[in-house]
């Protein structure tokens, strides 16, 4: 005899099969545009363009800045992280607070909160410039901006990383004489690495699309979110392709990064 299904089973499939046709829609959705994106131009055209010296001035920008706002996004982001997983002072919930406030406000409106900082016309910003390091239209102001808004990933993640590592191996750690700052090298940081890792690779391929709060702040030198506006604000929507084709490739390794770690966030 054939196995029978119950009733509630049949409901069950059904609604599943309801449920990944809606969801499809919205699959396709995330997916054509990135595939017309790809096929909108020949290939040759797209390579053609990524010689140009705007493009590669923009990439390089964009590597640079990147790459130091990360680096000063993880030096000051994993203690931080590290305190809140293992304090339990009535503060926390605070400062977790402010750590996300920048995922949360609109990127134009941290460009305008960092320009009433480290503007022309504010204290910090006139003492900077007259130390001959201008924190806006400048290489420094990116990676200020840059920094604002990609840092938190760092810390969220990490977080959550450290919360994952058993604090008995810490304090075993320092039963046999370790500091709480060998223990974090030796024990806590190696394991807790991979979430680490994917905070990091998550700041970095923030930092290498953030336009809103760069664009406040600096706009020039020219990172490629900025780059593809200009072109296509001045010479229309081809211009703009190949370097969106760059910024996409960074999103697909970034997500290869996360998922060869195995600690995909959205997991």
């Amino acid at each position: 005899m054939f196995p029978t299904r119950s009733r509630s089973e049949v409901r069950s499939t059904g609604w599943l099969t309801v449920a990944l046709l809606l969801g499809g829609l919205l699959l396709c959705y995330y997916l054509l545009p990135l595939a017309a994106l790809v096929v909108a131009r020949p290939p040759g055209d797209v390579a053609a363009r990524l010689g140009d010296p705007s493009v590669i001035g923009a990439v390089t920008n964009s590597l640079v800045s990147a790459t130091a706002s990360t680096v000063v996004a993880t030096a000051l982001g994993l203690p931080l992280a590290y305190w809140l997983a293992r304090t339990e002072t009535r503060w926390r919930s605070l400062v977790v607070a402010i750590v996300v406030l920048p995922l949360v406000l609109p990127p134009i409106v941290s460009g305008l909160v960092l320009l009433t900082l480290v503007g022309p016309n504010s204290a910090v910003g006139t003492a900077a410039a007259a130390a001959g390091v201008p924190l806006t239209r400048s290489l420094a102001g990116v990676v200020l901006a840059q920094t604002f808004v990609a840092s938190p990933f760092v810390v969220v993640t990490a977080k959550a990383a450290f919360e994952g590592v058993d604090d008995r191996l810490e304090e075993a750690a320092f039963t046999l004489g370790e500091s709480r700052a060998a223990t974090f090298r030796r024990v806590t940081l190696p394991l807790a690495w991979p979430g680490v890792l994917a905070g990091v690779t998550l700041a970095f391929a923030r930092s290498m699309g953030e336009f809103g709060a760069t664009m406040m702040l600096a706009y020039y030198p020219r990172t490629m979110p900025v780059q593809i506006w200009v072109s296509f604000t001045t010479t229309g929507l081809s211009e703009a392709f190949p370097v969106a084709l760059v910024l996409v490739g960074v999103s697909i390794a970034a997500l290869v990064v996360l998922n060869l770690v195995g600690t995909n966030p959205w997991d």
